[in-house]
């Protein structure tokens, strides 16, 4: 009789627990400004999601992504709804122009976890994460390449809008030529754009007049300045993610971001009651920042 009895209890109890095992899993809702195939900024953290998936597995970890929402009014409608959901473990802003909305909700939604960048701030709040790349590091060792490569001794810089990790790479890129070939010209253009293609064209279109036989920049608008280089033979050193497939023979090294490394640790923070208030850079001896170059 008493081992029935205990047998009618461990059956019960895995009843009981069964179920919410089933149900265990991590949920992430994200927001970009730009395309998840845009080779640069929203994509490395849409790879970095898909890495933390095939790691964890579809039935651990899922996520929703809403891309090509560079309006910061509009990026804060979709936080605001899935903080308020209550459906999701970590919602993720995924630019630096949306730290306004970030710390609004985190006050308001203190039991949702949040993150964004690229940046350190937390805001002094237990529920935000913030994360940044070291992206001055990837851009020194292209600078230094670039400096022994270029023979007309005129390299081209395309930036976006002088913050965050963007100015960091062009600063780190500068620093690199100018360490492995003081006699080189570094000249440097800022469009005041993230996604503005013709005119990052425009810009690349005028290092190449101006001399350049190498040109690099960062943000998803370099697919323009990666075009002008392909025709006109000069050689393009990438950030953020690999545009190596799209810059073809123009290729040669490519700083890559790899989120999945501080996801993960925010994930077992969240896991473990942690909600926030902690910074990550991703560098390259954490191996957050990878360099990969062409074949």
């Amino acid at each position: 009789m008493k081992k029935v009895l205990l047998l009618t209890l461990i059956v019960a109890l895995f009843a009981g627990v069964m179920p919410s095992m089933a149900q265990d899993v991590f949920r992430v809702a994200a927001v970009a400004p730009s395309a998840t195939n845009d080779l640069a900024f929203s994509q490395s953290i849409y790879d970095g999601l898909m890495a933390i998936q095939a790691d964890m597995g579809e039935d651990a970890f899922q996520f929703d992504f809403q891309d090509g929402t560079f309006i910061v009014d509009d990026a804060a409608v979709a936080l605001r709804e899935w903080a308020a959901s209550g459906d999701y473990d970590l919602v993720i802003a995924h630019g630096s122009q949306f730290g306004s909305v970030v710390e609004e909700l985190a006050a308001e939604f203190p039991e949702v976890s949040f993150a964004w960048g690229t940046d350190e701030n937390t805001f002094g709040l237990d529920n935000v994460f913030a994360y940044t790349a070291a992206s001055d590091e990837g851009g020194y060792v292209n600078g230094v390449i670039a400096g022994l490569m270029t023979e007309s001794n005129v390299i081209g810089v395309v930036g976006p809008i002088e913050v965050g990790d963007a100015k960091l790479y062009v600063d780190g890129f500068v620093a690199g030529v100018g360490a492995s070939n003081p006699e080189a010209t570094v000249n440097v253009v800022y469009i005041q754009s993230f996604s503005d293609v013709p005119l990052a064209t425009e810009a690349a279109e005028t290092h190449i007049a101006n001399g350049a036989d190498i040109l690099t920049g960062t943000a998803q608008m370099v697919v323009g300045a990666i075009a002008v280089g392909i025709e006109n033979g000069a050689r393009w050193f990438g950030t953020q993610s690999s545009q190596a497939e799209l810059a073809g023979d123009s290729a040669v090294a490519f700083q890559i971001y790899k989120w999945e490394v501080i996801l993960a640790d925010m994930i077992g923070h969240i896991q473990m009651g942690v909600l926030g208030g902690e910074s990550y850079v991703l560098t390259l001896a954490n191996g957050g920042l990878v360099m990969e170059f062409a074949g």
